[in-house]
């Protein structure tokens, strides 16, 4: 039984320590919307998804309102588009990034994402014009996100798409230079892409998923900062415990707005991903929870150990509230998104190599970093590459997210505003990557790709 505390302490969490569940997502097959014909295939886009979805975001805000519990997003996923778009005569891919628009402002969700292509091992020529679609794609919708995946332990890195991706990243910041180059905050770089992610911008649906799901992301640093508070000076095991517990919490909240969800949308539920998802605000800070256990600041000697203790702890607790945790599940590190990283990298303490160390224990990877707009496209890919790598090599899901503002160098601020947040401008290395990621091809599977 949930007694009165239990009670208390979980409005606590809501009200003082910014536990939320971050998104509700509604995973959309559209793989039954192929057609020779773009015009038909993007109405049949547009049919399913505004159906499916039409009663999604109403259902949030009545969960919402009936359990007290705050739901920040409600968001699509689509199948990726190059598989849909492949089979018609489109010369590019504009149109379809059209209509998943069109659909995501009709049904009032914040973001759609899928317009996406795996090519981790080579390309279709479908695959090709949706990356080369990219950037106008991004620069003329507002609720689309795109995803590429580049690498796979199973498959190794597919260095001529890594090449272009950092030439596509460029372009997008180009393209979109009035807006802050705004644009790349909706592109995700992947290595071993999961197919029930529910986050952004690297949400899309698996070809192995059903016909529509429900996905929940859920977060809550403030919520880990505050209960580690309790246990001051302790030792790394009772910290571990701490966090464990905490997290077994907030993944049975998240359980049970999954579920009631799917109930009322007569859609499946299928994951509850557990990631330390991060904002700006003041206290709902995965830096901070580092700092917590005795780090003065976070990117200093000590912080990738950290990390590594929190995100299996987290991961521990929440396999033990729910039999289907998925998509990433661990500590999300954005530096744009989290205020104590904004902090960290204002005054130096976090670098760009320090955060690629982190990501070798942590969820996803290099996220919402922003660079010098003038940085090479080669220098982009080569750090596409090292997260690729870092992901092949660890059998985990890394990505890249990362900002080139036109116009803005070394030490300058960029705001994006809500969720995404502001950064500073992060250094690159001066020496150049151009020989190394000009030499194409594809780097081989590890020898670990071999288990079967």
């Amino acid at each position: 039984m949930i007694n009165t505390r239990e009670i208390m302490e979980t409005i606590k969490m809501i009200d003082d320590q910014h536990l939320d569940i971050r998104t509700i997502t509604m995973g959309i097959s559209l793989l039954d919307c192929i057609d020779s014909s773009a015009e038909k295939a993007c109405e049949k886009i547009y049919e399913k998804i505004t159906r499916l979805a039409k009663d999604l975001v109403k259902t949030g805000e009545d969960i919402s309102r009936q359990y007290g519990i705050p739901i920040i997003n409600k968001r699509i996923s689509v199948t990726p588009i190059s598989l849909i778009a492949g089979a018609s005569d489109a010369k590019d891919y504009v149109c379809f990034a059209k209509t998943l628009d069109r659909a995501a402002k009709d049904t009032g969700v914040n973001f759609i994402g899928g317009f996406s292509a795996l090519v981790h091992k080579d390309f279709t020529k479908g695959d090709k014009i949706l990356i080369e679609s990219i950037p106008e794609a991004l620069a003329v919708t507002e609720r689309v996100c795109s995803s590429v995946g580049v690498a796979t332990t199973k498959s190794g890195i597919n260095m001529d798409a890594v090449k272009l991706m950092g030439e596509i990243i460029k372009k997008t910041a180009e393209r979109t230079a009035d807006n802050q180059s705004f644009g790349c905050a909706k592109l995700v770089v992947f290595s071993n892409a999961v197919e029930d992610n529910p986050f952004m911008a690297g949400a899309f649906h698996g070809v192995g998923e059903g016909d529509a799901v429900i996905n929940v992301g859920v977060s809550g640093p403030g919520v880990v900062k505050a209960a580690l508070e309790k246990v001051k000076g302790k030792d790394f095991g009772t910290v571990a415990d701490v966090i464990k517990k905490t997290a077994f919490k907030i993944t049975r909240m998240g359980q049970l707005v999954a579920q009631e969800a799917s109930r009322r949308l007569g859609v499946p539920f299928g994951i509850v991903d557990l990631s330390l998802a991060p904002t700006p605000e003041v206290g709902d800070s995965v830096a901070y929870i580092l700092e917590e256990m005795g780090l003065e600041k976070c990117g200093t000697h000590g912080t990738t150990a950290a990390l590594a203790l929190l995100n299996d702890a987290v991961k521990k607790g929440g396999v033990m509230a729910s039999s289907y945790v998925g998509g990433l599940s661990g500590a999300f590190i954005p530096v744009s998104e989290d205020a104590g990283m904004i902090s960290a990298a204002e005054c130096g303490a976090l670098t760009l190599d320090k955060l690629e160390a982190m990501t070798c224990v942590c969820s996803v990877g290099l996220d919402m970093i922003a660079v010098p707009g003038d940085t090479p496209a080669e220098t982009i890919s080569a750090i596409i590459a090292d997260e690729a790598a870092i992901g092949m090599i660890n059998q985990k899901t890394t990505a890249v997210r990362i900002i080139p503002v036109v116009g803005k160098g070394i030490g300058k601020m960029v705001e994006f505003g809500g969720l995404l947040g502001y950064a500073p401008i992060m250094p690159v290395h001066e020496y150049s990557s151009c020989e190394f990621i000009n030499r194409g091809g594809r780097i081989p599977a590890p020898i670990h790709s071999l288990k079967n």
